[in-house]
């Protein structure tokens, strides 16, 4: 694929999420990468009325849509950085993991971390019992959700200036 790498930053309604959405964004930003955001709805259990189930659903991807225009939003706002928004219905790990097989140029996935004593979110802990996230290696960044934006900020510079002197 000649597109330009990209991050993968999966979006959601979690106290946490703002952490990773903006170090994605900065490292978008820094690296000159493409910023994905990717959004999964669950799929309605079938009911009865098939009317209902539909319902459900176009209310489901409409409030989807909504939160990823936010985000998408608050993105540009802070950094000028147009997020490439994907929304998809199903199981959350399985469509990251088909969104990550099908899109070659995503080549970090940045995720982030609680804070308090319920530990880690639910895809965050099924990374760490070793499954991955797709059929190709793609590296995982964790950001606490404790630190500040000023904090992420800083640290998204400094690695891209260490990775940059690395390489000179």
């Amino acid at each position: 694929m000649s597109e330009s790498p990209a991050c993968l930053v999966v979006a959601d309604e979690s106290p946490e999420f703002p952490a990773a959405l903006t170090y994605a964004a900065q490292l978008a930003k820094i690296s000159g990468w493409r910023l994905v955001m990717l959004r999964v709805v669950e799929k309605a259990d079938p009911t009865p009325g098939a009317s209902i189930t539909d319902e459900m659903r176009r209310q489901a991807l409409d409030a989807a849509e909504s939160l990823t225009q936010r985000f998408a939003a608050d993105v540009w706002a802070a950094s000028g950085i147009t997020a490439e928004r994907v929304l998809r219905e199903g199981d959350l790990k399985p469509e990251v993991r088909k969104l990550v097989d099908e899109d070659s140029s995503i080549k970090l996935v940045v995720l982030a971390s609680p804070s308090g004593a319920g530990g880690p979110g639910p895809l965050v802990s099924s990374l760490a019992k070793g499954s991955g996230l797709g059929t190709r290696a793609v590296p995982v960044l964790v950001v606490p959700g404790t630190l500040s934006a000023d904090e992420i900020r800083g640290l998204a510079l400094s690695l891209v200036a260490k990775s940059g002197e690395a390489s000179a």
